[in-house]
């Protein structure tokens, strides 16, 4: 009995934790409408609790599951996984909210029928296979706490969400004449000429002094050291050569064994005292030790699994065994044998580096102050009616001239016809002159290698004949990105209205 306690004793916690619960509430007569520590912010006068905020992140990761759209929507702008997590547990409230005011309720045959859409639950033929649906609500949903209610709870939200946006896109249209100048800026054809600016035709002759090193060193001998190393051994846990061959349930089913297997491990050699070579021994569980390796440069042993030497640089010497760790076929528990920490660089261990980074700065300066000036040079020419060479001449550079393309290259019956314009940084032309109109330039256009400098010599009318296929798809994603631009107006407008404050902690 005492073994099985001690082997369960986090579960018994968190079950002794959750019966305390209700004595909690019944004791307290703390003001829990205060706003506290713990809660994410508040919304339409009330709190946001991180429970709230915990379940949200949740149904954001079923809903990308799923292959809704929602999440996206919601999320759309946020720099971080932890923005998107809020923003979405605020935008969807204020979604329900609002659609809720504006008498938007679908239906449950239109939510059955869309849970019957999604992707998890398509055949190869694209048709609903009730197999891969018990397979997702009896695996899938309940390992993310949930069950078959937070499915159509979703499905319910994106209905609404696409009738909201309906509603505000109702008075998008696209003009004839719109059609036309986007048809012909999309597709005729562009005779471009390029001055580029390569970045080793200015390091070439760039001098870095010892006074430069040492003030360099000084400013930035924090961020100098050399990178930390790592010595770990693992324990492997993975499917038999027969289990690889599983699909479905039955390799779900032989997954969990595995999972089991080396939880337990992970659970015995965490405990106080134990010792990672006997307890591997007990389990049977082979164990690879890898020499010293950094962040950048993983060890080989680590080849096609190269999330465990993240997890490697996750453990201490106070914590030095990992929980399992799921690879591809199977799952990894790491101990940390040894190391060495990362030390500050003395000034000629760094100056290598100190070189490069200062370098690689004048240079970017130079290439950028050059493509400027330049831009100006060549604006100022056209404008006085001197040709393109002459005046590029006279600064010392040449101008390239591009194949000519189109924005966006018509799909043509034979693709041999035509050869295809060989030019890496391809892209970054197309979008700086997609707007021009013959005989103006681009500002400077940072590249890769240095920048460039884009003129529009001609453009060639587009062939009318496609005008009809390309002005319907056209016609579909400009109204759906206009309809996407009302949408975020009128969902940060009603964030406003419903007074979100968002609190520092969790800000």
């Amino acid at each position: 009995m005492i073994t099985v306690m001690r082997k369960h004793h986090r579960w018994l916690m968190i079950i002794i934790a959750i019966l305390a619960i209700p004595f909690i509430f019944y004791f307290n007569k703390t003001d829990l409408s205060a706003n506290r520590a713990s809660d994410l912010g508040r919304l339409y006068d009330r709190p946001i609790t991180n429970i709230e905020f915990q379940r949200n992140a949740r149904l954001l990761n079923l809903s990308r599951l799923l292959g809704l759209t929602l999440w996206q929507d919601l999320t759309r702008g946020a720099m971080s996984d932890a923005e998107a997590y809020a923003d979405f547990t605020f935008n969807r409230l204020v979604l329900r909210h609002e659609a809720e005011a504006l008498g938007i309720k679908p239906t449950r045959d239109e939510i059955v029928t869309l849970v019957r859409t999604l992707r998890p639950f398509r055949s190869e033929a694209g048709v609903f296979d009730l197999n891969k649906y018990k397979e997702f609500t009896q695996t899938a949903l309940p390992s993310m706490g949930f069950n078959e209610a937070q499915l159509e709870e979703l499905a319910s939200d994106e209905l609404s969400l696409t009738r909201v946006k309906d509603l505000l896109g109702t008075a998008v249209q696209l003009s004839e004449s719109e059609s036309k100048e986007f048809y012909e800026q999309a597709y005729g054809k562009l005779h471009v000429a390029v001055v580029r600016f390569r970045e080793e035709d200015f390091a070439k002759d760039l001098k870095i002094t010892d006074e430069d090193i040492a003030k360099y060193y000084e400013a930035h001998k924090a961020q100098l050291k050399t990178e930390e190393k790592r010595r770990v051994e693992f324990a492997t846990f993975a499917l038999s050569e027969e289990e690889k061959k599983l699909a479905g349930k039955e390799r779900v089913d032989a997954l969990q064994k595995v999972a089991n297997r080396a939880n337990d491990f992970a659970q015995a050699a965490q405990e106080k005292g134990a010792n990672f070579a006997e307890v591997a021994a007990k389990s049977k569980a082979p164990v690879a030790a890898t020499d010293e390796f950094t962040a950048a440069a993983p060890d080989p042993k680590f080849a096609g699994n190269q999330q465990l030497a993240q997890y490697a640089f996750q453990l201490s010497t106070a914590e030095p065994v990992s929980d399992a760790v799921q690879g591809p076929e199977g799952f990894y528990i790491l101990h940390l044998i040894g190391g060495t920490p990362a030390r500050p660089l003395t000034l000629d261990e760094a100056k290598p580096k100190i070189v490069e980074a200062i370098k690689s700065e004048r240079v970017r300066q130079l290439v950028s102050a050059k493509g400027a000036d330049t831009a100006r040079v060549i604006r100022e020419a056209l404008a006085a009616g001197t040709p393109l060479d002459k005046a590029m001449a006279q600064s010392g550079l040449t101008a390239e001239r591009i194949p000519p393309f189109s924005i966006i290259e018509a799909p043509k019956p034979d693709k041999d016809k035509e050869p295809k314009v060989d030019a890496p940084d391809l892209p970054m032309i197309k979008n700086a002159v997609r707007e021009l109109n013959p005989g103006e330039s681009s500002e400077f256009v940072p590249t890769a290698t240095g920048g460039l400098v884009a003129v529009v010599e001609k453009r060639e009318p587009a062939d009318p004949a496609g005008y009809a296929q390309a002005s319907t798809a056209f016609e579909t994603n400009y109204v759906q990105a206009k309809r996407a631009i009302i949408f975020y107006d009128w969902l940060r407008d009603r964030r406003q209205a419903a007074h979100l404050q968002v609190t520092m902690a969790q800000s």
